[in-house]
């Protein structure tokens, strides 16, 4: 009798953080241990979740301990939920644990897929006869989020203070995630890469992007090209996303372009994210989109497509990608099947959507 394959086990940290973060972290890791389950013993996902988040900053003053950081590095990878609370300021929910995450992390790949599910009606009416498809590479370590800059002046009255804010570009910083983008663009069936900047008004930092943009093209011959002001952008998603295939942007550009893609898929509840360490340095993390939706938390009405995507994401990280297809496509035949939640025009609740996909995975 031949021996049972050996079991692969990957643990994972899981973060469901604030509102519906906890309802569809719980919703991923019912489907990721489905998948395990029926994998004949192949893999096996070991869970430890972590409590952090405006909850814990209540309790502590930080949104994570000090040495939160440790805790989570020899982790596989990091399953997030969302993060923010009316309670506390959003930029110290985020700075404290999703930010602080990333970037000591060197999570300065952000891969944001564009994806149009059958069954889900699109603000666009040319999704209806045409296939859509594409991904939003974000740079995640620099630019406009490096947190750079300060408040000054505030000694002089009220109405003198003045704040700086500054973008960070380096040259190494670009090269790095637009050599990623052409390298994901060798990997689709279009092979073209749009490089999205504003170097008409930022003469420094976009420039310097456009400069290494052109350098690092010159290395994938194979692969088309082209160059987009971010309000053509913008635009183009709308009028012609047909022409899309691999999207490349500076942190906050890429930020509101990929967005806007999810809205035009359907619902912010659809989008899916990776936040890589493509050198395995520390591990990566996967979270959906969407905000931690405190109007609706606690009702059961989240959706759990874009939590499900990023944990395909996660399954295509750990070179499982035949897994990752089939949880995919678990998702568009849940949603052609009419089981949506209320924010793509359904009823269902977040455990319909997350039983119905557990079924399909068979």
């Amino acid at each position: 009798m031949p021996a049972a394959p050996a079991t692969r086990t990957f643990r994972i940290a899981a973060i469901p953080a604030d509102g519906v973060g906890e309802e569809v972290v719980a919703a991923g890791r019912t489907v990721l241990d489905a998948l395990a389950a029926g994998s004949g013993g192949a893999f096996a996902f070991d869970w430890t979740e972590f409590p952090w988040g405006c909850g814990y900053y209540a309790e502590t003053g930080r949104m994570m301990p000090a040495d939160g950081l440790e805790q989570l590095r020899d982790f596989d990878a990091l399953y997030f939920g969302a993060v923010g609370w009316p309670s506390v300021p959003d930029h110290i929910s985020l700075w404290g644990l999703r930010l602080n995450i990333c970037q000591n992390f060197d999570q300065w790949a952000n891969v944001r897929p564009v994806r149009f599910h059958p069954g889900i009606t699109s603000p666009l009416r040319k999704a209806d006869h045409t296939e859509l498809d594409w991904v939003v590479v974000r740079e995640n370590s620099e630019g406009e989020y490096a947190g750079l800059g300060g408040r000054n002046l505030s000694g002089r009255g009220p109405g003198n203070e003045v704040a700086l804010q500054t973008a960070l570009f380096t040259e190494h910083g670009c090269e790095r995630i637009i050599r990623f983008a052409f390298d994901l663009a060798r990997q689709r069936p279009r092979k073209k890469v749009s490089s999205v900047t504003k170097s008409n008004a930022q003469q420094y930092g976009m420039v310097l992007w456009d400069e290494v943009f052109e350098r690092v093209a010159a290395d994938y011959p194979d692969v088309e090209t082209e160059s987009v002001l971010v309000d053509a952008m913008a635009a183009k998603f709308v009028l012609k996303p047909e022409d899309l295939s691999v999207v490349v942007a500076s942190n906050l550009n890429a930020d509101i372009l990929s967005d806007l893609g999810s809205a035009l898929a359907g619902s912010l509840g659809l989008a899916a994210s990776a936040n890589l360490n493509p050198e395995r340095r520390f591990p990566s993390m996967f979270e959906p989109v969407h905000g931690s939706a405190p109007d609706i938390a606690g009702q059961g009405l989240a959706n759990p497509a874009g939590a499900l995507g990023s944990a395909a994401l996660m399954l295509d990280h750990f070179g499982l990608p035949a897994e990752a297809t089939r949880l995919r496509d678990a998702i568009d035949a849940t949603a052609a099947a009419g089981i949506r939640t209320p924010d793509v025009g359904g009823t269902a609740k977040t455990t319909e959507i997350t039983d119905a996909v557990v079924a399909e995975l068979g």
